[in-house]
């Protein structure tokens, strides 16, 4: 039985848990709304161009990651009139003309696909249900059936305006968060923001870089490129660090830049990163003709451990020797890089060590 003590401790831990959750409790005012395909589309795409649409989706979010197969099955489930999840959207007062635009909080995946289907830059696949579908445009459709497609509505979630950026991105961090839609890189640009994650989307787009590295279609919707950047820089500045937990490594050195560049603080040099980053690239570019892609004529990207070993030892040579010279480029092929750098390589502190510095090594003519 608890003593006396016991009951009154319990009852003051009670106390401070129900003060703290209505201390963080959110007041969040939002409606429910009903929309036919041809309005949200419509709603969509009137003013895209300009960014001036209704509904538009925010920087934060991610670019179309849905291949085909899936795009078409969404479709499929609006045509057989199975239910589709909320949309979330907010209500967004930008200034004092207050154009009262809706901002996607989660659902882009869903509305560019209508959009392209509307389009008919969609043609439906891989579809087991309606199979007689696949092939099909919009335009294919019979008329009755594109006006009851147009008519079909979607509900949809829609905070007001008194809901702030932050309350924002935090429904959009708890609504992603897990779901195996997202990677690691895409809840990192909803949930991440910042200066050094706008340098990492303008580096990830760099051509000598995409050259180089021969990134996939499917690989560059799912952010890879942006994912081999942050992997770049976290490495290159923080590899004697690492501690074995990869996204914990790469999410706290991304937030500890971009607290760096939001607070001025000269650590984070914009210029001096992107001035090293493609100083890599041109010296890749002229002594490894195959960048960092593999495979018979260099038509697959190389694996994550291979482009940061060869990566980053190449731009911590440069840093002692910015005059670099190679004359050979045995060290790719060298039993030892192979080794340290296989699919299936320990991702160890000391192996993560062993194998940047062996590249910056040999690069130097120290082994």
């Amino acid at each position: 039985m608890r003593s006396k003590l016991e009951i009154t401790e319990q009852h003051k831990k009670v106390d401070a848990a129900e003060a703290e959750i209505r201390d963080k409790q959110q007041l969040v005012n939002y409606d429910t709304k009903e929309y036919p395909v041809e309005i949200l589309v419509q709603k969509y795409m009137e003013g895209k161009d300009d960014d001036t649409n209704e509904l538009f989706i925010p920087d934060y979010q991610r670019e179309m990651a849905w291949d085909e197969a899936r795009q078409s099955k969404f479709i499929e489930s609006i045509i057989l009139g199975l239910p589709i999840p909320y949309i979330f959207v907010a209500d967004i007062h930008e200034d004092e003309n207050d154009e009262a635009r809706l901002e996607i909080i989660d659902g882009t995946q869903r509305i560019r696909t209508l959009t392209r289907f509307i389009n008919n830059e969609l043609t439906l696949t891989g579809l087991n249900k309606i199979q007689s579908l696949n092939g099909f445009k919009f335009a294919d459709l019979p008329l009755a059936r594109q006006r009851r497609f147009n008519r079909t509505t979607l509900r949809m979630i829609q905070l007001t305006e008194s809901a702030n950026e932050e309350t924002r991105r935090d429904l959009f961090e708890r609504i992603n968060t897990g779901s195996v839609d997202l990677n690691e890189m895409e809840k990192r640009r909803g949930i991440l923001p910042g200066p050094f994650l706008e340098l990492i989307e303008e580096l990830s787009k760099h051509d000598k870089f995409r050259k180089l590295c021969a990134f996939s279609e499917p690989a560059i919707r799912s952010r890879e490129p942006q994912e081999f950047v942050l992997r770049f820089f976290a490495f290159l500045n923080n590899y004697q660090k690492f501690n074995s937990k990869i996204n914990k490594f790469l999410d706290d050195y991304l937030k500890q830049v971009n607290t760096e560049a939001k607070k001025a603080d000269p650590k984070f040099d914009r210029e001096k990163m992107r001035a090293e980053f493609e100083s890599m690239l041109n010296f890749v570019e002229k002594y490894f003709p195959q960048g960092f892609r593999q495979g018979k004529n260099g038509a697959r990207t190389t694996t994550r451990i291979k482009f940061e070993s060869l990566a980053v030892g190449v731009a911590l040579a440069l840093r002692e020797k910015s005059n670099l010279e190679l004359k050979s480029t045995e060290l790719l092929t060298s039993k030892e890089f192979k080794n340290c750098t296989k699919s299936d390589a320990s991702s160890s502190n000391n192996k993560v060590v062993l194998r940047i510095e062996y590249v910056r090594d040999r690069l130097l003519g120290k082994r």
